[in-house]
């Protein structure tokens, strides 16, 4: 028993660091306190009233620092900053009217990825090979196989919204990395920053909604339908979400459980004339 114990604290204890760095676009540092997830790191500044008192929001597209995850390819940048705008526009759509980029509005968010360490895609690639010959165990029921702690990434991010006046209302600078057992491997450079991009996007929008951190609540945060929704792949709740494109759905869960490269599965933001 205790080296059953030891072994899942090891696991639990296999993570990608998760350093907050900080970039030079946020309009003012002022106010950031710390505000700690399990695997999370952020600080964070919201003026609840102000925040909730918003009905409309824009998102202004995010954009990688300068030098940022060379290793990345330029698709594979854009994809992990799409993927970070679709996840906060559909968060924030459970309250805030999302317009256009280009209209005007009560809030408006400008994210900037400071830090996005590339995936070992030979040692994720192992490791979702690793899973799915689990799956052949003839024992009733799938046996999940964590997967091997080399070369996890990890992202961070820094993101503000501001009034029609520009003054903060929000800040938040948020760092994750990937973890041995609950992240799911894919052959990619940028399969782990994919993923945290969705969850950072989920947590800043929940500040947005909320008006208050995403960390410490009592109880799960149950989706709602229009989460659901667009988490499968349908219309998201509002027409400018379009941009981003739409979730993989289906063939992203199935091409998450082969360990393909999310820009396989995953086509980035729509194409439009902007």
């Amino acid at each position: 028993m205790p080296a059953l114990i030891f072994a899942i604290a090891s696991l639990l204890s296999a993570c990608a660091p998760a350093p907050l760095v900080e970039g030079p676009t946020l309009s003012s540092y002022d106010g950031l306190t710390p505000s700690d997830g399990i695997f999370t790191k952020s600080r964070i500044h919201v003026k609840k009233e102000q925040v909730l008192a918003a009905k409309t929001i824009r998102i202004v597209p995010t954009t990688f620092a300068a030098n940022i995850a060379p290793k990345l390819t330029d698709q594979q940048r854009a994809l992990v900053a799409n993927t970070v705008d679709r996840a906060l526009c559909v968060s924030v759509s459970d309250r805030l009217e999302v317009v256009p980029a280009d209209a005007p509005a009560d809030l408006t968010v400008r994210i900037v990825v400071t830090q996005a360490t590339e995936t070992d895609e030979v040692a994720a690639g192992l490791s979702a090979a690793g899973s799915i010959a689990s799956n052949f165990v003839s024992i009733g029921a799938p046996v999940p196989i964590p997967r091997i702690p080399i070369g996890l990434g990890n992202l961070s991010l820094e993101a503000e919204a501001i009034d029609r006046s520009g003054q903060q209302e929000a800040a938040m600078l948020w760092g994750k990395g990937a973890s041995a057992l609950f992240s799911s491997p894919k052959a990619s450079k940028d399969s782990d920053a994919y993923d945290l991009a969705t969850a950072f996007g989920d947590d800043f929008g929940y500040l947005l909604v909320k008006g208050e951190s995403p960390f410490g609540s009592l109880g799960p945060n149950l989706p709602s339908w229009q989460k659901i929704d667009s988490a499968i792949g349908l219309a998201p709740k509002y027409a400018a979400c379009e941009r981003y494109g739409r979730a993989p759905g289906i063939a992203g869960v199935v091409g998450g459980q082969l360990g393909l490269p999310p820009e396989w599965t995953d086509s980035g933001a729509a194409a439009r004339a902007d």
